[in-house]
């Protein structure tokens, strides 16, 4: 099986990417420091709209590993580093909601509204909208 592209080896010319060459991409703070990666995207399945990118954040080989669903709107790809850049620093994100791998799929689900508003009651300082 192939592995998917990284961000990094995207064509820069291109004006759409795939969601694979996404996934795993590096997300950056606004000083350079690497503080995690894009694990996953949570797209609104009717409009087709990224809503959030799932950040990997902490842990040891998958172990302790927590999920940060930001806001899509808060990433800036940098070509010059190959990743995304975020406002945020490794104490803000410590503190953004976060989820273990088998909280995700409630994300979007029938409880959604309480995820959604936890997640962009934090964020909304960044300046990020609800989608809703």
């Amino acid at each position: 099986m192939e592995e998917p592209m990284s961000e990094a080896g995207a064509n820069p010319s291109h004006r759409l990417i795939l969601g694979s060459r996404v996934q795993g991409a590096a997300v950056f703070n606004q000083e350079g420091e690497a503080i995690g990666h894009v694990d996953d995207l949570s797209i609104e399945r009717v409009s087709g709209t990224v809503i959030y990118a799932i950040m990997s954040f902490g842990g040891f080989l998958g172990i302790g590993e927590k999920f940060h669903p930001i806001p899509w709107s808060m990433l800036d790809y940098d070509p010059a580093r190959g990743g995304y850049v975020v406002p945020l620093d490794r104490a803000e994100l410590k503190g953004a909601p976060h989820y273990g791998r088998d909280e995700l799929v409630s994300l979007g689900g029938p409880s959604h509204r309480g995820y959604e508003e936890q997640i962009f009651q934090y964020y909304s300082a960044y300046g990020p909208m609800p989608y809703w």
